[in-house]
């Protein structure tokens, strides 16, 4: 366990950094294993600001650290996280603000102008990231009321994912019933076998009794 230490490092620091790409969040576990406390300290800090869509501590982990991550080869890998991060800082405003402008929206996500701060969130709602609507004309996006989740498509997704756990359950079950044609009673004594085999019995019993009587 305590053989390849630098290699185990690497490995685990590339991992989390595809993972997030990825749009999953490690276990909090894998930066607490004792071989892994310091060395994934940066990428803890990352992943927390990733969580949370925090691009002011994104940018802070991505200058504090920017040495370390070119060191590990991960610093192109970490430099395409910013969509992520934005991507879930639109999902944090869009919860919190039932409507709010371009212009507040670019201040938020420290984009350049409402313009670009329009196209990531219609790109967001295209994605399916945000339910929202876009106002062009007043400049602002409106949330949508999303407190009812059965007037949402989250009931026919998580549906839909049953039915094909239990069809595959269903295949999977059938290919494993499959057997080769009349093998499952080659071993079953046929009826006329039986018959023959009680006969023999009877047979040998009857010789059996009469030796004992020849005896006495």
């Amino acid at each position: 366990q305590s053989t390849a230490t630098g290699f185990k490092q690497h490995v685990a620091k590339m991992t989390v950094t595809v993972d997030l790409l990825l749009g999953n969040i490690p276990a909090r576990s894998t930066f607490l294993a004792p071989q892994m406390r310091h060395a994934l300290a940066p990428y803890l800090q990352l992943t927390q600001s990733v969580k949370s869509g925090d691009l002011v501590k994104f940018d802070q982990t991505l200058q504090a650290f920017a040495k370390q991550f070119q060191d590990d080869h991960t610093y192109t890998l970490i430099m395409r996280l910013h969509h992520n991060v934005v991507k879930t800082a639109v999902r944090t405003i869009s919860l919190a603000y039932s409507r709010i402008t371009f212009a507040d929206i670019a201040k938020k996500l420290m984009l350049d102008s409402p313009e670009d701060a329009e196209f990531i969130v219609a790109k967001a709602i295209r994605d399916g990231v945000i339910e929202a609507v876009l106002d062009h004309e007043n400049g602002w996006m409106k949330s949508k009321d999303t407190s009812d989740v059965y007037a949402t498509r989250e009931p026919q997704i998580a549906f839909n994912q049953r039915i094909e756990f239990c069809l595959d359950l269903h295949n999977h079950s059938v290919k494993a019933m499959r057997f080769p044609p009349k093998s499952y009673n080659k071993d079953l004594e046929s009826a006329e076998d039986r018959r023959e085999r009680e006969a023999q019995d009877l047979e040998l019993a009857k010789e059996m009794a009469e030796e004992e009587d020849d005896g006495y």
